[in-house]
Parts: C-alpha cells; structure tokens; sequence
C-alpha cells in the first residue's frame, strides 16, 4: 500500500487547515494527504482525530482549537450537533467572497469575468421549503437533515434558516408520532411507514403546505392530526401524504392525498401570483429571487416581438415574470402538476401570452411536440431560459437549445460547476458569453446561484 497506511484510525495529530469545501469540512495535509476535517476554518491550527482513512485521502474530527483562525466568528447557529450548514463558523462577508472566488476559479480559464458576487437579501430565515428526513433512535423520533455525504439523521430543534413556524410544526408531528409508535423507514430493509416531513410556506401569502411523505398509503388518526394542526396553526392551508415505496433517494412518490384542505399554496414573486403544488420546483429564497429575476431580466433583453421558451419551467415563475416584455411565453416543465399550476397562473394574473406544456428535457426529440402539437406550428425561439436542477443540461438539450438558434440563451444555475461545464459546450457550438454574475440565494451553505447570457458567436 501507499504511505497513507501509515496513518491510522483514531491517531491523534496537529494539523494546519488550509482551505475549506463547499460542505464546510476544513482542508489540511498530513504526510502529503488530504485531510477532511470538521468544524474547522481556514487558518485554524487544530488537534485532529483521523476518524476514517481511505486509500486517497483521509476524515477528522476536530478534538481541540489550538489556535484559532482570525476567520472566525462566534457560530451563526446554535444548533452544534448540526453540519447541513458549510459557514456557520465564519463571517457572511466572508462566506459571500469565498463563494465569488470560487466562482471565479471556474470560469477564468476560460476567459470569462466573473461580476461581484449579489448577496442575499436575508442571512437567515430566507427558506421557504425544507425536507426533513425521520430517523428512531433509543425510542425518540429525530427530524433533522442527514450530516454531510450520509444518511445519518442529526436532528434539529431550530434551523435558523427556515421560518421558525417550521419547528414548531416538526414538534406537533414528533408528539403525533410517538403517541401512536409509528414505524420508520430503514433504508437497509425497506419497511417502515415514516421517510420525510416536507413543509413549504409562501413569503408573501404566508399559507402553508404540510406534506408527510411515508411508505403506505395512509396514517393512522389522521383525523386528529388535521385537527390538532389546524387548530395550532391556522396559515396551513392543506396537509397532505405523499406515497413513495421505491427504494430510492428520491423524497417524492409520485402519488399525493389530500387530508385536508387543498394541494397547493399561493405565493407572490416578481409581481405574479402564483399558485404552488407541492413537487413544483419554487425558489426557496423569495427575496433573493426577485433580485435573480430582475438581473436575469435584465440580461434577457426582451422586446415585444420575441418568443421566449422557458425549459424547467416550474410553476412558470420565470416566464410570467418577462411575458409583459415580450410577444409571447412557452413553458415546458416535465411535472404535470406544475404545467396545471402555471396555466392556472397565466390565466388568474391576466396574462393572455404564456402557455405552459408538459415535456421531458431528457428526451429533446419530443420536448416540444405537446406544445407544437397544440400551436399548430414549430416553435423558433427568440429567447431561451434554462434554470435546471444541479446536475446541469445534458449534451442533447444542449445541442437541441443552439439548434433552435435563439438570439440569447439565459441560464440559470444552482451549480457553478456543471453551469461551467456547460458553458464550454455551449462554446463549441457558437454561443458564448463575457461573464458570469453569482448570486447568494443559499447563505450559510455551500451552494450559490449563477446566472450567464450566452449570445450567437458573430463569426459562427
């Protein structure tokens, strides 16, 4: 074996932290090998534990702070058992630069700018939507978030970044819970009732949407959890139990029933009321995303005669929010419950030239054919927006999007890696852009928002 065999499980060393990853674990050397270590910043000195060694680079925990990093503040969170949060031990003026920087490290080779990081509106507070997995141990329920790259459950009394109705509410379930010993999920086994608590609330309406999501197709009492929640928390607008029994990580099943009220929330965004079902995508940071908007709006362009085609479309969000600009809005987004919240949208906000279509991104030789089908005509876009999940467009809706030649291509990214990755191919077939604009809609975590405009190269 190489000389990492040389280190071993729980020896203890004194180790320098040099950097720190997007998952907050801070980044030191030991005998040439990289070092993973928790609860560490950037220019600490630290007593480390190894608490697992593989064969290309090591993880440690941090025992003691010999010297501490001038990085550091006092925790922005109280909740220490936590890692879901990467920066909670430094500043947010720093968080925000690291982001930028990290930003920039992806894109210069390239020659593209990276503009100044726009920070988010709220530090904390600013979610809208959390995921809470259920876990059993020693016959207490823990509803929390699973600690980094596991699936170990750290159980969470109060997230400062989701509104703070959000644990009283995990309370009210965690009672419900062990008064009637509901089973868990084990993922090992494949039984048990309880996977997930999924709460979503809106900014502007404040309504609320209680999802459990479970492996079965009901509850038992429910009749007293509708009322016991009800009556706490009269903004809950619908409560509902989403069935996912495939072995997956996957938190939704594609079945919803509904236990009291409706199945959606309404929100306001960017001007638009929107109506929200639980699987449709929504920016969790509704300040912020209005900030997103208006640049991504702004990079657009839009005049009066353009077809704007909005892939990923969620609820329709994006696309509304531009269709006073412009001649007419598509939308495609592969969640039927979505498409029907978007119309919906369309039609309650009076706006006659948005239409939103069901089509699958993974299968671009028939992404558009319900649309078209319906129009009568192909579809020559002007604009195109693409906002997809993390792990970025695929080589073919790549290919397709500069196919269908549109004037500008704004994407929208959680990932600036993949956001990296496929600039360059974009690049390969004649759409390029100068810069790249980072926007913060995830402070106290690793990820941050990106968005580009990538124009038609003039000699292509």
């Amino acid at each position: 074996m190489g000389k990492e065999s040389a280190v071993k499980k729980n020896s203890i060393h004194t180790l320098d932290i040099e950097d720190i990853t997007d998952l907050g674990f801070g980044v030191a050397k030991l005998d040439g090998i990289v070092v993973f270590v928790t609860d560490t910043v950037p220019g600490d000195r630290a007593e480390v534990k190894i608490i697992k060694v593989n064969s290309s680079y090591l993880i440690g925990k941090c025992e003691r702070l010999i010297e501490r990093s001038p990085m550091r503040v006092t925790n922005r969170c109280t909740e220490d058992g936590c890692h879901a949060c990467a920066y909670k031990c430094i500043s947010y003026e720093t968080e925000v630069k690291m982001k930028e920087n990290g930003v920039r490290r992806l894109f210069e080779g390239e020659g593209i700018q990276t503009l100044p990081i726009i920070p988010s509106v709220s530090e904390t507070r600013y979610r809208n939507k959390a995921q809470y997995p259920v876990a059993l141990r020693n016959g207490e329920y823990e509803v929390g978030f699973y600690a980094p790259k596991s699936h170990r459950v750290t159980p969470v009394c109060d997230c400062i970044l989701t509104p703070e109705i959000f644990s009283r509410i995990i309370d009210t379930l965690k009672a419900y819970f062990k008064k009637y010993a509901l089973s868990v999920y084990d993922e090992e086994r494949g039984d048990g009732l309880l996977r997930h608590v999924y709460l979503r609330r809106g900014e502007v309406s404040g309504e609320l949407l209680v999802t459990l999501v479970i492996n079965g197709t009901s509850l038992p009492h429910t009749d007293e959890l509708v009322n016991t929640l009800t009556s706490l928390y009269p903004e809950i607008v619908g409560i509902l139990l989403n069935v996912n029994r495939e072995d997956t990580n996957i938190i939704l099943g594609d079945e919803y029933v509904t236990l009291f009220g409706r199945d959606h929330i309404f929100d306001t965004l960017s001007g638009v009321k929107l109506k929200i079902s639980a699987p449709a995508f929504y920016q969790v940071n509704h300040d912020t995303a209005e900030v997103l908007y208006r640049e991504a709006r702004r990079l657009a362009a839009p005049e009066p005669d353009d077809t704007l085609l909005d892939l990923y479309c969620g609820a329709g969000s994006i696309g509304l929010s531009m269709a006073d600009a412009v001649g007419e809005v598509i939308g495609i987004e592969i969640v039927e419950s979505a498409v029907e919240c978007a119309n919906e949208n369309a039609r309650a906000g009076g706006i006659p030239n948005a239409k939103f279509y069901t089509g699958d991104a993974k299968n671009t030789e028939r992404l558009l054919e319900n649309a078209e089908n319906e129009l009568g005509r192909k579809i020559k876009p002007d604009i195109i927006i693409l906002d997809p999940p993390r792990g970025g467009c695929d080589e073919e809706l790549i290919s397709f999007s500069s196919r269908l030649n549109p004037k500008k291509i704004v994407y929208i990214s959680c990932n600036p890696k993949t956001l990296a990755r496929d600039v360059k191919r974009f690049k390969e077939l004649g759409y390029v852009t100068d810069s790249v604009l980072p926007v913060d809609m995830f402070p106290g975590t690793g990820h941050v928002e990106s968005v580009v405009c990538l124009t038609r190269r003039l000699d292509n």
